[in-house]
């Protein structure tokens, strides 16, 4: 299947390969490669593709979901293709690639499509936790026509009691675990991407501007969370000025009750905006 995929999108070079997970039973899960850069991949269930990433900020691996306030590989199976995907140099994670300076949100943008072209699928629905809110956003903004809805679940944003919330844990933590896995890597570097990832654009959701959030035409889902690094400011923000929003009822984690409702809006809300061929 892999070979075959792989001469059905000949224009992306891509490599297949596999490699042996510790822990994992003697498993294996799929990576591709596409020029420098390397994604570990997993899949689950079928239906209408729907790519879900994980919360960890820079560190989003599929090592992550069972953490996740709900799992969406687990949940939504039954009902989609589920696709997820260690997030290039998240610490644990396989994903590898440059520390991309230049467009460092189109760079994970960049990576998500071309997974996605690599399994031949076009059009998709995604849903992202944490760093998946700007994940959202920017591959909307990178191809409008490909992401029918996307799900913002706790996402990361600016907020103005903690504006450094997400440098501060890369300069803290990320960016020392990737140094000692890098000769030749500096934290000179490492300070720059973070400044380009979260204050060349100091307000909203770091990576569109919210006179893109007024535009989108995207029907979005925001399932707000207050955290330093997942700003309610930000949440409460995309809420009021994207035209084709729905909202969570906030607060809709800690009430068990209140929270399987949530699971169950985001459920209906993704199948009510796959294409109707695709609906069971």
């Amino acid at each position: 299947m892999m070979s075959a995929l792989t001469h059905r999108w000949p224009k992306l070079q891509l490599q297949s390969l596999e490699k042996e997970l510790s822990g994992k039973g003697g498993t294996t899960m799929p990576h591709f490669t596409k020029g420098d850069v390397t994604i570990r991949y997993e899949e689950a269930g079928s239906g209408f593709p729907l790519l879900a990433t994980p919360g960890g900020g820079l560190n989003s691996k599929l090592e992550n979901w069972p953490g996740q306030v709900f799992d969406a590989m687990e949940e939504f199976k039954n009902d989609f293709r589920c696709v997820t995907m260690d997030q290039r140099n998240a610490i644990g994670g396989e994903s590898t690639g440059p520390v991309q300076l230049e467009d460092p949100w189109g760079a994970f943008a960049d990576d998500q499509l071309a997974l996605m072209d690599h399994l031949g699928i076009n059009e998709f629905m995604f849903i992202g936790y944490c760093i998946g809110g700007p994940f959202a956003m920017k591959l909307i903004e990178r191809a409008p026509e490909r992401v029918l809805a996307a799900v913002l679940c706790q996402p990361v944003g600016h907020a103005s009691k903690t504006p450094d919330a997400m440098y501060d844990m890369g300069i803290d933590s990320w960016g020392p675990d990737l140094i000692a896995q890098r000769p030749g890597l500096t934290m000179e570097v490492i300070e720059q991407y973070l400044h380009n990832l979260y204050r060349i654009q100091p307000d909203f959701v770091y990576c569109v501007t919210r006179d893109f959030a007024r535009s989108c035409q995207t029907p979005l889902l925001v399932m707000p969370d207050d955290t330093p690094a997942h700003s309610l400011e930000a949440a409460m923000a995309m809420i009021e000025l994207a035209p084709k929003v729905e909202a969570a009822p906030y607060p809709w984690k800690e009430d068990p009750e209140i929270k399987a409702k949530a699971i169950n809006q985001v459920r209906d809300f993704l199948k009510a905006h796959q294409p109707a061929t695709a609906a069971r």
